[in-house]
């Protein structure tokens, strides 16, 4: 993970691709093949909750949706 900082707390492809070191375009490709958490949705705009998705998910090691959200929904119970 890089240095940059971020000041939002939900992040667009662009923002969550700086802070991977990875570009906007492999970050809409990993969402499509389910490698990162879920997007929220909001009108055309397609944002990651910094705090409730993203940390979390680094801090878990990165598995992929299906695995994470399995991870949530145990931490949930």
């Amino acid at each position: 993970m890089s240095n940059v900082v971020v000041t939002e707390r939900l992040l667009t492809a662009k923002a969550l691709g700086q802070m991977l070191s990875l570009s906007k375009r492999q970050i809409f490709r990993l969402n499509s093949s389910g490698r990162i958490p879920a997007p929220i949705r909001i009108g055309g705009s397609i944002r990651w909750d910094l705090e409730r998705d993203i940390k979390p998910w680094l801090a878990a090691g990165a598995p992929t949706r299906a695995e994470w959200e399995v991870l949530k929904k145990a931490e949930e119970e």
